[in-house]
């Protein structure tokens, strides 16, 4: 019976949840097994890693990770700022955003900083980032920096000042964009004191 679980693992590679498991006809019980030998990582409630010794999770697996726990998250602050290449230094905690009204439980193997957004500007400039083992979303650059200087309290001071000292170098001009998203979400007078 342990090989023929084993068989039914190696036709998926990647991410996988509870229910595709199950409908191949691994088993509640079967499921903790692996997890427990390591033939699965639990990644969060009803999601697997299937690991496999040629297969690496991909570089950007803490963001994938987060949206499949809340599919409403986004990637904000200084995380952003990693994962759309503006610094190469992945900071030490992952930074999620969700609207305030959002509840959903983010319990990570990694450590995660939750911020809660009001509703009215949650939506404004994210996008969705599409890889091969799974999506997230991301605010933009511009929005990504004020977010960073308005928690720049939660941020190492290493990867803020980082941050800081590489938009400078790029923003041209983005600055009219940085200051109107600094204006919507009232961080405008921080905003300048860097800008």
């Amino acid at each position: 019976m342990r090989k023929s679980v084993c068989e039914k693992l190696e036709n998926y590679s990647g991410y996988i949840g509870t229910n595709q498991l199950l409908k191949a006809g691994v088993t509640n019980r079967q499921i903790g097994t692996l997890t427990a030998e390591g033939a699965l990582e639990k990644v969060c409630y009803g999601f697997y890693w299937v690991n496999k010794a040629s297969f690496r999770k991909p570089k950007e697996y803490k963001a994938i990770e987060v949206c499949i726990s809340d599919p409403k998250a986004v990637i904000c602050a200084d995380s952003a700022c990693f994962y759309l290449g503006l610094i190469s230094a992945e900071p030490a905690v992952l930074s999620a955003a969700t609207s305030r009204e959002d509840r959903r439980a983010i319990k990570m193997n990694f450590p995660v900083r939750r911020y809660y957004f009001s509703e009215s500007n949650f939506w404004e400039a994210h996008h969705v980032v599409t890889t091969d083992f799974g999506s997230y979303q991301t605010f933009d650059l511009d929005r990504s920096v004020c977010d960073c200087i308005r928690f720049r309290k939660n941020i190492d001071t290493y990867i803020f000042d980082l941050i800081i000292e590489r938009y400078r170098e790029q923003m041209g001009a983005q600055e009219k964009r940085l200051q109107a998203y600094a204006r919507r979400l009232h961080v405008l007078n921080e905003v300048q004191k860097y800008f």
